[in-house]
């Protein structure tokens, strides 16, 4: 689970970009960040794994603070950025065991783990290629793997989709879903309105750094007293807003 609570960010003396916002993630859900270009989603994010540090208010993973115990909470967490072009001098096997000593994987569970998802994502025969080398649906695919790794109760992921071929953007949907199914929980933010209609449990629509909407999308038809498409109600919402 992942609890939000009267969170704020500003950076510098400039407006607040994130406004006293609050969220709950539950167990076992799949839940939808959607929100315009500079609405706060990656700043959000950012603040939920201890990136970005937070002004005012907390953020919990599984009942531990981000804030004041970071170490615990962040064991809990599997981020997948909205850039994956990092560690580019490694090659893709020494990243995966790079990701797998920072999280005390053992030896030959590394090895079972690295063999499944390679093949999964049809990586196995480029491990022994430079990130660098790599196009960038690549450089994400190896950026998930490595967060598969270690089989974090939370994931949470900037954008995952983007550069994915189709079968890489199906197989992790599947992973997505599997994955809640197992009382985890997915917390993912996208562009594709498409997709958070058809995967996703809850959503929550955040608009110049406020939340204006949490619920399911049935939930939000209804509210809005509306049969359109998600892509339709999230225009008619932030548009108002």
């Amino acid at each position: 689970m992942i609890e939000i609570k009267n969170v704020s960010k500003a950076y510098k003396k400039e407006k607040k970009v994130i406004d006293n916002i609050n969220l709950e993630i539950r167990d076992g859900e799949i839940f939808g960040f959607l929100g315009p270009n500079g609405a706060g989603k990656t700043t959000t994010i950012k603040m939920i794994t201890g990136i970005l540090g937070i002004d005012s208010g907390d953020i919990f993973i599984d009942g531990n603070s981000i804030t004041k115990n970071p170490i615990q909470a962040k064991k809990n967490i599997g981020l997948v950025p909205d850039n994956p072009d990092m560690f580019l001098k490694l090659k893709g096997v020494e990243y995966l065991n790079f990701i797998a000593d920072v999280y005390g994987i053992s030896t030959q569970e590394r090895i079972i783990r690295i063999d499944k998802l390679s093949k999964k994502f049809e990586m196995e025969n480029v491990l022994s290629n430079k990130l660098q080398s790599y196009s960038h649906g690549m450089r994400q695919k190896i950026i998930i793997m490595g967060v598969l790794l270690h089989n974090p109760k939370n994931l949470i992921l900037d954008e995952p989709m983007t550069g994915l071929d189709p079968k890489s953007s199906f197989d992790l949907k599947q992973i997505m879903r599997e994955h809640a199914k197992k009382n985890n929980t997915v917390f993912f933010s996208t562009h594709i309105l498409e997709v958070a209609e058809r995967l996703c449990d809850r959503i929550a629509i955040i608009d110049k750094g406020k939340i204006i909407f949490v619920g399911s999308y049935e939930e939000m038809k209804k509210e809005f007293k509306k049969n359109a498409s998600l892509e339709d109600l999230f225009m008619e919402i932030t548009n108002n807003d």
